[in-house]
């Protein structure tokens, strides 16, 4: 009786469809970047704030990944910046079919710069290749600096890694130390940006390597 492996049925074919998406987008001259994270790591505040720094220098759309609601996608458009809504229905992550379906949509000729948001989770998101050309993990000071540990795949995977929500570091319990060993050791080309989306903190570091990876591509 032939066995058939489904993940690696399933791996395939959106591997399949992200090497076209990635095909496409680099015909247009467009960069992505596929932004990994947990549910109230201040992802969507992060991307508001990278797009008000590199705004006057590129053209910018957005890519929402949530299980249900359009309130992410809402306060991007309220920023002028075009946003694709994509609901998963109860699915963890986001396919590179979808990501087709939403590109479709978007005027690629204009655009330097998608900015994905991946559905909030550290696990399932980490497999999926959606033809971006970078993954950036956000972990926020208030989830503590043990996440490396207990879900280093997501580390391993990321360009780069922004540490989110530095200004509330004397208020809780978190070892930047340990976690950025802890990160070089898992993934030691990653540069790990210590921010605050709401403060503006170390903000400038951050957009400046986007900046760098745009102009690159």
């Amino acid at each position: 009786m032939a066995h058939i492996d489904l993940e690696t049925k399933i791996l395939n074919k959106n591997d399949e469809g992200a090497v076209a998406n990635r095909a496409l987008l680099d015909e247009k001259g467009v960069y992505m970047v596929n932004v990994l994270a947990s549910p109230g790591s201040g992802k969507t505040s992060t991307i508001v704030a990278t797009i008000n720094a590199l705004r006057d220098k590129y053209n910018i759309a957005v890519i929402e990944g949530d299980i249900a609601s359009s309130v992410d996608a809402e306060k991007i458009k309220a920023q002028g910046i075009a946003a694709v809504q994509i609901n998963t229905g109860g699915a963890c992550h986001l396919e590179s079919a979808m990501i087709k379906r939403a590109i479709d949509v978007l005027d690629l000729e204009r655009l330097d710069l998608i900015i994905v948001e991946n559905v909030g989770n550290l696990v399932c998101p980490t497999d999926f290749d959606l033809g971006e050309n970078a993954k950036v993990m956000i972990l926020s000071v208030p989830e503590g600096d043990d996440k490396p540990l207990k879900y280093p795949g997501v580390f391993q995977v990321s360009e780069a890694v922004i540490l989110n929500k530095v200004d509330t570091m004397p208020v809780f319990n978190f070892n930047q130390e340990a976690f950025e060993e802890s990160v070089n050791q898992l993934n030691p080309q990653a540069p790990i940006f210590p921010l605050s989306a709401t403060t503006g903190e170390g903000l400038e570091a951050w957009t400046s390597w986007l900046a760098e990876r745009i102009r690159k591509a």
